[in-house]
């Protein structure tokens, strides 16, 4: 990761400074190598499965080379019983590394480009993303569409306010400029909103407010050679699986200005057959919020849930 990055990421990581680690261009890496990282603490923590034969690895193929680093050496138990991947933002670099789509290096070399295209975007307008928990009887839409005439009130042009993550019932993430956003906060019993917080991001991701992004990252990706997944993957822009390599290519630029459906797309991850033997989940890098958000949305998935933090052992260890 140092090399492709051109910076310790390690020492960011362990020991900050935090301000540096929150920015943007430093983030998004440091999350997409810490997932991985705790792809293969997981390999570490989960026992081979018996009577397979051999070392009981998934081998892969010379064209799946590039992503033997994040698939190779991973226990058979994880990966070969392994029914889907999916990621939240920037995450889906690390599910379709996981699934054999991206190799890591090139991955993680179009997470820098897309981080720091989209610091650039941040820098460019005062924006921000409010984290929204509704009553049932909470209008979002609406709510978005006074914000904006607010800030049109104020003399700004062509205002974004608008939901950008759909994380679980009666939960959302609203992004726009900031002026909308204070507007929300100010007026939220009207909305029916029962709380607010601002989050600690530099801009309003997944709007249009990150068009400047979309270039960089499209011509990152269109040099990258792409595979289609060994296990389903599923898009954050329809909640849907990815179908084939440039199916990923368009995908993964439209999310930088879409809105992330990840109830929707816990909806399709669980669907199954009645009968149909139902899977484990596991929550793989920093933060169990994954975690939080699909006990709101499937208390049966919640409870064959796990969650692997690369460091998680050593702290306790240490304490």
């Amino acid at each position: 990761a140092e090399k492709v990055l051109g910076y310790d990421l390690l020492s960011l990581c362990l020991e900050g400074p935090r301000d540096a680690l929150d920015r943007t261009q430093h983030c998004q890496p440091a999350v997409f190598v810490a997932s991985l990282a705790a792809v293969e603490k997981l390999n570490h923590l989960q026992p081979e499965v018996r009577g397979r034969g051999g070392s009981g690895r998934r081998r892969l193929g010379p064209a799946r080379g590039a992503a033997e680093a994040a698939l190779g050496s991973v226990s058979p138990q994880v990966v070969e019983r392994c029914v889907a991947a999916a990621g939240y933002s920037v995450g889906e670099f690390a599910a379709l590394v996981f699934a054999g789509a991206l190799g890591f290096a090139e991955a993680l070399y179009a997470v820098k480009v897309r981080a720091e295209a989209m610091q650039r975007a941040s820098e460019a307008v005062p924006s921000g993303m409010l984290s929204v928990v509704g009553r049932r009887e909470a209008n979002y839409k609406f709510a978005c569409l006074e914000a904006r005439q607010h800030c049109e009130s104020l003399g700004i042009e062509n205002p974004v306010c608008t939901v950008s993550n759909y994380l679980f019932p009666d939960s959302r993430v609203i992004a726009g400029h900031l002026e909308a956003l204070e507007f929300l906060q100010e007026n939220a019993r009207k909305y029916y909103f029962k709380r607010t917080k601002m989050l600690p991001v530099s801009g309003a991701f997944h709007t249009r407010l990150m068009e400047p992004a979309i270039e960089p990252l499209a011509e990152v990706l269109k040099s990258i050679e792409i595979q289609k997944p060994l296990l389903c993957v599923y898009s954050n822009v329809d909640g849907k699986k990815y179908m084939h390599s440039k199916h990923i290519q368009k995908l993964l630029v439209k999310q930088v200005v879409s809105p992330v459906l990840w109830e929707q797309t816990m909806h399709s991850v669980y669907e199954r057959k009645q009968g149909t033997e139902f899977p484990y989940t596991y929550e793989v890098g920093p933060g169990n919020q994954l975690g939080a958000i699909l006990k709101q949305c499937n208390l049966k998935a919640w409870k064959q849930y796990k969650h692997v933090d690369a460091l998680e052992d050593e702290e306790a260890a240490e304490t």
